[in-house]
């Protein structure tokens, strides 16, 4: 057995992670609730699921265009069945060994989440709570747009150019490239990985935080 470093000759400050489809799976509980939410309004379900994942609710909602709809209290109706609906809401394989092993001030979670939904499926899955939690309610722009990245790495003391973002969906990974972050894609919950040009894993079974004697982190994948 061989190790490597996903990023060969560089290391970093801290480690920024999306939460659903990154570090915790979500996704049927999710398309739950925006499939029932669609049939109140009379939408398709379809195109509305496709482009779901990564974005916070309210952006979600208002990309529809609906007439005489109040985003917030739609988001609310949202995120009270989100509570709700718990069932198939698992920790993503290693991810719980994995942010264990971190130092509790070198890694936050970034989520396009609502703060009370983050904190319901954090501890549902028993995932260690961050220090550093920025959710929905925490910026003006959400993903793709960068701003909960640099806030992240902000709380946490750093740039956001010297860490790294854990991503699953488009609209995160593009956040992670405009904050100029390095990115690793998680590919668990989707059946092809994507090519994006950064480092793919699975999971976290296969790969281990190590800090250098400087202090810093580097990532290590064992094959």
């Amino acid at each position: 057995m061989s190790s490597s470093s996903l990023f060969p000759g560089r290391e970093f400050d801290a480690f920024l992670f999306d939460m659903d489809g990154t570090i915790l799976t979500s996704v049927l509980a999710a398309e739950r609730v925006w499939s029932r939410w669609a049939e109140r309004h009379g939408l398709d379900p379809e195109p509305l699921l496709a482009n779901l994942h990564g974005v916070r609710m309210v952006d979600t909602i208002a990309r529809q265009n609906l007439p005489n709809v109040d985003i917030q209290a739609e988001a609310r109706w949202i995120t009270d069945r989100e509570l709700e609906d718990i069932h198939g809401v698992v920790p993503v394989p290693g991810a719980e060994q994995f942010l264990a092993s971190l130092p509790p001030d070198r890694w936050a979670i970034v989520t396009s989440a609502p703060h009370e939904l983050a904190l319901r499926r954090l501890s549902v899955t028993g995932l260690p709570m961050p220090r550093v939690l920025v959710t929905a309610e925490s910026i003006k722009h959400g993903k793709p747009q960068p701003d909960c990245f640099l806030l992240g790495a902000e709380k946490l003391g750093f740039e956001a150019r010297n860490c790294v973002v854990f991503e699953d969906a488009p609209a995160g990974i593009k956040a992670g490239e405009a904050a100029s972050a390095a990115v690793v894609v998680i590919t668990h919950t989707h059946s092809q990985p994507r090519e994006l040009g950064h480092p793919a894993i699975a999971d976290y079974t296969d790969v281990s935080a190590r800090t250098t004697a400087d202090g810093r982190l580097e990532i290590i994948s064992v094959a």
